[in-house]
């Protein structure tokens, strides 16, 4: 199969974050009309997030990548898996995409088309809670092409469900995502200063992630090629 044009493949960036963040928005919002339980809330917006995820990777990944975050093209892009004259437009493409995504969840649930958000997400915590929700999701998808790439979409639903839960921050781990839902006053939102400290976090966790993995998953050298070495 030929290769996707740029043209298409940041339409499928745009569309991709645009349901993504619809899914993370407009299922808070259903979350908690339904149930005054926050923990009940934060589920339902959970397991709606993760099973997005595997859908959307499944069908839009071999147009894209499925990248659908700015840090995660930043690293195909430091590896050449994504050519560099690409990035700007990948990452362009995914605030609008999110930013599209924010104000379709409102449409359906007849609020404003934006509201900034008032709820505080900022300290130490949710800073190092965000880089290692990128690390981890980082990591996930460098060594989920490296060992089953066939199973990379569900590696990073159930990871992202499961960050949900073990981070202090439900694991945003995506600075366009972060950026849309800075735009939505309701469950699933950020306040727009606090953006900053997680967008830096968010980053700092790829490279982390970007600069051990790639150490990592290096193979180990052969016995046969040591010993050819040796002689040299």
């Amino acid at each position: 199969m030929a290769p996707f044009d740029l043209q298409r493949r940041l339409v499928a960036e745009a569309i991709g974050t645009a349901m993504l963040v619809a899914t993370v928005v407009g299922s808070g919002i259903m979350a908690t009309s339904l149930t005054e339980d926050v923990g009940l809330a934060l589920l339902g917006n959970t397991l709606a997030t993760g099973a997005m995820l595997v859908v959307l990777i499944t069908v839009l990944g071999p147009i894209s990548g499925a990248h659908f975050n700015p840090a995660v093209s930043l690293v195909f892009a430091m590896l050449r898996s994504l050519p560099k004259r690409d990035l700007t437009g990948y990452v362009l493409a995914q605030i609008a995409g999110g930013v599209a995504g924010t104000i379709a969840a409102h449409l359906m649930f007849e609020l404003p088309l934006v509201e900034f958000s008032s709820k505080v997400r900022t300290g130490g915590a949710q800073w190092f809670s965000e880089g290692v929700a990128t690390f981890g999701l980082v990591a996930v998808i460098l060594a989920g092409i490296r060992f089953e790439q066939k199973a990379v979409p569900w590696l990073v639903g159930l990871y992202i469900t499961a960050a949900y839960w073990f981070t202090a921050s439900t694991s945003f781990a995506n600075p366009a995502v972060a950026l849309a839902r800075s735009l939505t006053n309701t469950f699933s939102g950020i306040r727009p200063v606090d953006l900053p400290g997680f967008w830096l976090a968010e980053i700092a966790g790829a490279l982390l992630a970007l600069i051990l993995f790639t150490w990592l998953l290096q193979p180990a050298e052969t016995s046969s090629t040591l010993s050819s070495e040796a002689k040299l």
